[in-house]
């Protein structure tokens, strides 16, 4: 078993507000998550819970002064994110961190051959001649399994496949060395077939490549699948997180649990679960917890406070009251969790 790994990603007490016609939309409510090298995190919740807004806000992607971040630190190898000017930050996306966005169809440009595409990002951020940046062109487009050859070169956008795509953005991704990837709902849109590639494709960048991910998903199920860690939002806070096989087994928060009852486990479509409500609208949220509207389990204190992290186990933590009381919990200040010892291998967390 290899030495801990190190800590490459943490955003602690973030805090974004958009400013709307109708109002301020509190989007982000005390954010806290930590990534380690070679780690790929699943970061899941319903639509509109903030999660590729976390992803967003990592990447200084959020158009200003719409968005304004109120309060916290996003740190990047201990560095803030949230102190580089805009110029510092365009020389890190793509070279430290990239993004691999929900359309890759929105995302390539369609008057442009792809390999020329992932050819710039090249010549951009590392300085390189057009000769060797072809050359790293070609072994990014092979890396995530496709034809490294003229041909796939100088296609089209709209000549490839949904999950051709996905790979030739996450090739662009990939192309400068960056240890750190945020994929954002990367098998939306594709067949039960084509998402088990991509998915496999994640594991073996981190198996080969050793790039540590963020997957941001909605799905349960996909997260089991390839993630070591798991954090659940919702409503912009983190209100769970853990190991996988930990969470999953013993989920505690009342959100993790209704979201992992709506996985099918072989239930016929007249069977399934779903969870009462929806998201808040954030430009007036609940007071107290968010999630108190929607819960089976809602004590007296859940509308009036806000549920702080508590240690369900080792480098599990979740905020809530009722799980608090229900499992004796001990309350204390959080603590980020410890990386672990190994990447795949932690409790037999699926690798």
């Amino acid at each position: 078993m290899s030495a801990a790994t190190a800590e490459l990603l943490a955003i602690h007490d973030l805090r974004l507000q958009f400013r709307s016609m109708r109002g301020l939309v509190k989007a982000l409510d005390g954010v806290e998550l930590t990534v380690h090298d070679g780690e790929i995190l699943g970061l899941v919740g319903e639509s509109g819970c903030g999660k590729t807004i976390t992803g967003l806000a990592v990447l200084g992607l959020l158009q200003r002064p719409q968005a304004e971040i109120t309060s916290g630190a996003i740190l990047y190898r201990g560095d803030d994110l949230l102190a580089k000017t805009d110029a510092q930050m365009q020389k890190l996306r793509g070279r430290d961190i990239s993004m691999v966005f929900q359309d890759p169809l929105a995302s390539l440009n369609p008057v442009f051959a792809v390999g020329n595409q992932i050819e710039d990002v090249v010549r951009l951020h590392k300085g390189v001649s057009r000769k060797e940046a072809r050359e790293t062109t070609y072994k990014a487009l092979a890396s995530v399994g496709l034809p490294p050859d003229k041909d796939t070169f100088k296609r089209y956008p709209h000549q490839f496949s949904g999950g051709m795509r996905q790979r030739v953005c996450m090739a662009m991704a990939l192309a400068c060395g960056s240890p750190l990837l945020i994929a954002d709902e990367p098998t939306t849109a594709l067949d039960v077939t084509i998402q088990a590639q991509i998915l496999n494709l994640l594991l073996k960048l981190r198996a080969e490549l050793d790039v540590a991910q963020i997957l941001i998903t909605h799905n349960v199920g996909v997260a089991a699948q390839t993630c070591d860690r798991i954090a659940v939002m919702y409503a912009g806070s983190v209100v769970e997180e853990g190991p996988v096989s930990e969470v999953l087994k013993r989920p505690h928060h009342p959100y993790t649990i209704a979201l992992y009852q709506c996985l099918p486990h072989g239930r016929t479509a007249a069977e399934l679960q779903t969870i009462p409500g929806t998201v808040p609208d954030l430009i007036d949220p609940p007071t107290g917890c968010r999630f108190h509207p929607r819960c089976s389990h809602v004590m007296e204190i859940c509308p009036t406070a806000k549920p702080q992290p508590v240690k369900a186990a080792e480098r599990h933590w979740v905020s809530c009251f009722w799980a608090a009381e229900g499992a004796g919990l001990s309350a204390g200040p959080f603590r980020p969790p410890t990386p672990p010892d190994a990447p795949g291998t932690d409790d037999g967390a699926p690798a």
